[in-house]
């Protein structure tokens, strides 16, 4: 839509045409006035004056008829004879000849500085466009966004119709969905992608085509192309800060499509360097029980006959202790290396803290190391959305760690606090100093509380687990001695009720 304030070619011919008369009529009704008391000469330097001033307020085919009607006043009005276009003394036709051209070279230098002065303008605001996009792309982290980016930055740089198209799997699609892409001009982005260079007038390739055709990349590594229409053959700067703007847009789609590689690679790395890391510390850990399950069996198998009935019982004990350790280890092991491979959200759903809890609980005394173990539930807990099996191994992980280094009662408490569930395994066991208290949750790290070494890998998956639900786990020293490992859970909205209005 046309802006109400634009002027039509007609109406700045008719602008024009006013400036003109006005600028002509005041030195001669200026001169008429004063012509008791002025002289030509003075009169002359008046329409010098308009003439200046028509330089630098109308276009160039004004600026030259100004300076003609300037001499023709001077000659009709004041040099005599006056009245007439006739010149009586060759000194006043020299003075109208030089007024002639002084007026001439005037106009043109007017005109050719205001062309600088408007070039100089573009060429600042081109400048300050392309910094601006610079600062733009350096802040996109995706190639969708810097498409966006560029994009606007082509549609504003140009009059005509723009479109900058994109390239995923062989496939070419705009950025501005709105705008259609036409076969020729699919062909054209195709053809400047293909070539590495400016399609279009000026360019020296295809002349034959309307708009210009530009791509976005180098060399083998192609991100698309942008098309720019209604252009002039001889607009060579502009042809220029065009390639400037797709230069920074490929740039910065290169740089993006590199971070991204980079990001997979390492991504790959550590993924690779946990696993194996994994292995090497499963395979370190599974000797000792291992070795011990065999010496146990193969020593019921070879002298069973000379062994009391306490004695069998005790190897058997050790093969069945081995054994859960291998089990616990391997489902620890397991489900961490899940945790950390697995891009799928986890399955969540509405569950009881207190039946969790009491389970884990049940379970540890069944084992036979929950007499120690004391279980303390606030009243009127929420439901809370979590994957049961997942909290279960991280309650159970923290209570054998508990169990397994303090010989005091550990106590295990569920509560609310801060809008949180708040879970608490608090034992009596030797203090895990403050500068080990984080990295006790990295893989394969222990609190130097036993000197045993192993896997370390229940409380890393703990805090694993913990991240997955959007919660934390820390711990801290006990006032009284001890530790204490507090889990974090977020609470989500109330659960929907069923029809018969019971939580489901």
């Amino acid at each position: 839509m046309t802006n109400s304030t634009t002027l039509t070619p007609d109406n700045r011919t008719g602008r024009h045409a006013v400036w003109l008369l006005v600028l002509l009529a005041v030195p001669t009704g200026v001169g008429l006035l004063l012509e008791a008391h002025i002289t030509v000469m003075t009169q002359s330097m008046l329409y010098v004056l308009a003439v200046v001033v028509g330089a630098y307020v109308l276009p160039a085919a004004a600026s030259i008829a100004c300076a003609v009607l300037a001499v023709v006043g001077l000659n009709f009005f004041f040099v005599p004879p006056r009245w007439t276009f006739a010149v009586d003394s060759q000194e006043h036709l020299v003075a109208l000849v030089v007024m002639m051209v002084v007026a001439l070279v005037i106009s043109q230098l007017s005109q050719r500085l205001r062309r600088n002065t408007a070039l100089a303008r573009l060429h600042a605001k081109r400048a300050e466009q392309l910094q601006t996009l610079a600062s733009q792309l350096a802040l996109c982290t995706d190639a969708a966004a810097a498409a966006r980016a560029g994009a606007q930055h082509v549609a504003q740089a140009f009059d005509g119709p723009t479109v900058l198209a994109l390239q995923s799997e062989g496939q070419l699609s705009g950025v501005d969905a709105t705008i259609e892409i036409t076969p020729s001009m699919h062909d054209g982005l195709r053809a400047a992608m293909r070539e590495a260079a400016a399609l279009g007038p000026g360019t020296g390739r295809w002349p034959g085509l309307n708009a210009w055709y530009l791509p976005l990349g180098s060399g083998q590594q192609m991100h698309g192309a942008v098309c720019v229409q209604n252009i002039e053959a001889s607009d060579d700067a502009g042809r220029e800060h065009a390639q400037a703007l797709c230069a920074l847009i490929a740039q910065a789609l290169e740089r993006l499509r590199l971070g991204s590689e980079m990001a997979m690679a390492d991504e790959r790395s550590t993924r690779q360097q946990l696993q194996n890391t994994f292995l090497a510390a499963v395979s370190h850990d599974l000797r000792t029980p291992l070795a011990a399950m065999v010496g146990n069996a193969s020593s019921l198998l070879t002298q069973r006959d000379k062994m009391t009935t306490d004695e069998q019982a005790t190897l058997l004990d050790g093969i069945v202790l081995s054994a859960t350790h291998l089990s616990r280890l391997t489902e620890n092991t397991l489900q961490l290396v899940q945790l950390a491979n697995s891009d799928q959200p986890l399955a969540l759903d509405w569950e009881s803290m207190e039946e969790i809890a009491g389970a884990c609980v049940a379970r540890q005394r069944q084992a036979g190391g929950g007499t120690r173990l004391r279980l303390h539930l606030a009243a009127g807990l929420p439901l809370v959305r979590v994957n049961a099996v997942l909290i279960a191994q991280l309650l159970d992980n923290l209570l054998d760690n508990a169990l397994k280094y303090s010989e005091d009662a550990v106590d295990l408490k569920v509560r609310m606090c801060n809008g949180h569930m708040q879970i608490l395994v608090q034992d009596r066991g030797p203090v895990i100093p403050k500068e080990l208290q984080t990295q006790i949750f990295e893989p394969y790290s222990r609190g130097d509380r036993s000197g045993k070494q192993g896997a370390g890998l229940g409380l890393a998956l703990c805090r694993a687990i913990a991240l997955a639900h959007g919660g934390r786990i820390s711990l801290r020293a006990r006032q009284a001695g001890g530790n204490s490992f507090r889990v974090c859970l977020p609470l989500s909205a109330e659960p929907p009720l069923t029809p018969s209005g019971d939580a489901p």
